[in-house]
């Protein structure tokens, strides 16, 4: 007996739905996280900035979390990206 074309091919289930539902909300809290810590080290520059009464290890401190907070998400995208891209040159 043959089988139609796409017979082998499953189809999406629940369980695959709420895997999506998962990452989406994981990758939104990420990317809210990214800019809440991007907006408190603006703040904290601009206060700086104006004399108002900061430290400057904090506004340093707020400074570098942006930074590294930053890079690690751009590191997580350029895997993404890459991962993306392998999943296409696959055959099937």
């Amino acid at each position: 007996m043959v089988k139609p074309f796409g017979a082998n091919v499953s189809t999406p289930t629940h369980k695959t739905y709420e895997a999506e539902k998962s990452f989406s909300s994981v990758l939104k809290q990420s990317i809210e996280k990214l800019n809440e810590s991007q907006l408190r080290s603006d703040i904290m520059t601009e206060k700086l900035a104006r004399g108002e009464n900061v430290d400057l290890h904090q506004v340093m401190i707020e400074s570098q979390k942006a930074s590294i907070t930053l890079q690690a998400t751009l590191e997580v995208r350029n895997k993404v990206i890459e991962a993306y891209q392998e999943m296409m040159r696959m055959q099937v």
